[in-house]
């Protein structure tokens, strides 16, 4: 596949893949943070949906983070992967020590994100709950049931990339998925972008005030894109 410039990017190709949900006011897009957020910023604006995020944590293994053996979300879903766990012998204490670390960490974001609001409210709609890519999809599958949870109407699970076996697996639990694109081998989220650069937290809050302006009509001359 053709490399993605960057998260903007992917998110401006997503919008196109997502045009039939554009102005609807039932719908609103939520972005995993925190590479999801440029992602799900180009969506919301092209297609002049709200957006919020969804506060989501990857549990890494042990000593090897950057390989989830499952992810926690807000309203205490907490979802396994149980082949992992089992095969690397990983303990129950060593499951809670990694759950309660990043329970704090979701903590913490809701008060630099959302300013301690409560979790946006889904109960009967269409949610476009958006990633920039997908590896495991333990983060994304921990989204999907906190959607379920609350109520959600539509849940529709979106990224410019992944692997065809998580995007097989999402299309058992979420009602749409949308992935541009299932190269093989996937090896990673990172090599199908030029530009991966890591997103910090002050960018995050940004894009999500530059949002909230734009929809009540605030939208200063510097904030235009």
């Amino acid at each position: 596949m053709e490399l993605l410039r960057d998260r903007h990017d992917a998110g401006k190709r997503l919008a196109g893949a997502l045009s039939h949900y554009a102005g609807r006011p039932d719908t609103v897009v939520l972005a995993l943070p925190r590479g999801g957020v440029p992602v799900a910023y180009e969506i919301s604006r092209i297609l002049d949906l709200p957006l919020d995020v969804l506060l989501v944590r990857k549990l890494g293994v042990p000593g090897h983070e950057e390989l989830a053996m499952g992810a926690i979300a807000w309203g205490d879903i907490r979802v396994l992967n149980s082949e992992i766990v089992k095969e690397l012998d990983i303990s129950d204490d060593a499951v809670e020590d990694a759950v309660t670390r990043e329970s704090a960490l979701i903590r913490q974001r809701n008060t630099l994100y959302r300013n301690d609001r409560p979790p946006p409210l889904v109960e009967g709609k269409t949610v476009i709950v958006v990633d920039d890519g997908l590896a495991t999809g333990a983060t994304m599958k921990a989204a999907i049931a906190a959607l379920r949870q609350a109520g959600a109407g539509r849940i529709v699970a979106a990224a410019p990339v992944g692997a065809s076996s998580t995007r097989d697996e999402l299309l058992s639990l979420a009602d749409e998925v949308v992935c541009l694109a299932t190269p093989h081998p996937f090896y990673g989220v990172g090599q199908w972008y030029a530009d991966f650069s890591q997103i910090g937290d002050t960018l995050v809050v940004d894009l999500l005030n530059k949002c909230r302006a734009r929809r009540a009509g605030e939208v200063r001359p510097d904030d235009k894109d």
